[in-house]
């Protein structure tokens, strides 16, 4: 008998455990309905752990993530309680860093038209993916400040990109692309960047040399981002660097209707995985049922198809997809549903429940 997929949930921060409960209520409903067969374990971490027990992430839980789970569903983080935000670094970036979770995926799909803020949206379907490196780059820390608080003072980042890293996220963005028919866009700056996206540029073209099949095209990141918004149809998958990545990701969600609709994984395919929504904490929101929990249900769907539970992933997108054509919208998104109605009515949808007015 195949064993349950485990899972570890870590509700984090402000919204976060919000959103989380509502995702933990829908993949138990897939489960009760035999769509899929799953264990979940809470763990307490984030600003409130923290500041009672001055622990981010102990190496013990660390190894427990690490050995006893399959994937991680994560909430959010950043507490204006903790101003230096060291238990984010610690259980986000960390945990990417320390499992090598360097694929970070964004899918943007318009799920409902009018919620984009483009014209022509309702016309072209959006439908398109981000695949950003994850581990690299300008958020790997390095660098200096020299002469702090004089006239003199330079600041110095840098950023780092080694050919293993970019060249297994683009051959990740091939294959993937491969079977799908879709076209890899590259997402880079080497004409300003001409060392490091320079090698970004010799290897994209050398895994493309191995997928004749598969077309391929490089974009300098500020025309790519117009075209995001002039022709978003056009793209199929974006590879990029993680700056770049982060802001493409950040605004091809605006384009398919907020951050209350944007899932992401961040993976080590095959290894390990956290899945978590890109909204962010909200502080400004927390205990008023305005939280969007769409990201995070989108999340645990992209968790599950991860895992190979395709028909309870596809249960609990068409369930999302049947809230908002039936108005069933927290106010982010125009309607006036709470928090805990949208989770309770998608967990009612996946269980097969009559869920008509």
């Amino acid at each position: 008998m195949k064993a349950p997929l485990r899972i570890a949930v870590i509700g984090g921060d402000g919204i976060g455990p919000e959103v989380t409960r509502e995702a933990c209520r829908v993949l138990r409903a897939a489960a009760a309905k035999g769509l899929s067969d799953l264990e979940l374990t809470h763990f307490p971490h984030g600003a409130d752990h923290y500041l009672a027990t001055g622990e981010t992430l102990s190496q013990r839980t660390f190894e427990s993530l690490r050995d006893d789970f399959d994937a991680i569903l994560f909430g959010a983080v950043g507490d204006p309680r903790v101003p230096d935000g060291r238990h984010a670094r610690d259980l986000l970036l960390g945990l990417r860093v320390r499992l090598d979770l360097f694929l970070n995926r964004r899918p943007l799909r318009l799920r409902a038209p009018e919620l984009s803020p483009l014209r022509s949206a309702d016309s072209a379907p959006i439908d398109f993916e981000i695949f950003r490196e994850n581990t690299e780059g300008l958020y790997v820390g390095i660098g200096r400040v020299e002469h702090e608080g004089t006239p003199d003072e330079v600041a110095v980042s840098e950023s780092v990109a080694s050919r293993f890293g970019v060249e297994r996220i683009v051959r990740r963005a091939f294959e993937h692309a491969a079977p799908r028919g879709l076209r890899v866009t590259l997402a880079d700056k080497a004409n300003a960047v001409p060392h490091m996206f320079g090698l970004w540029r010799r290897v994209f073209a050398e895994v493309a040399s191995g997928y004749p099949g598969v077309e391929s095209e490089m974009r300098y990141v500020d025309a790519l981002a117009m075209e995001m918004i002039r022709v978003p149809d056009r793209f199929g998958v974006i590879v990029t660097s993680n700056l770049l990545g982060d802001i493409l990701s950040d605004l091809g969600a605006e384009v398919v209707g907020g951050p209350g609709l944007a899932p992401s994984a961040n993976v080590n395919p095959g290894v390990h995985g956290l899945y978590e929504p890109v909204h962010g904490s909200a502080p400004d929101i927390v205990g008023t049922g305005r939280a969007n929990p769409m990201a995070a249900v989108l999340s645990a769907a992209l968790l599950l198809r991860d895992h190979g539970a395709v028909e309870a992933a596809d249960a609990v997108e068409a369930a999302v997809d049947a809230a908002l054509a039936s108005g069933v919208r927290t106010p982010d998104l125009g309607g006036t549903a709470t928090t805990s109605d949208v989770g309770n009515w998608l967990a009612k949808r996946v269980g097969g429940a009559d869920t008509s007015p």
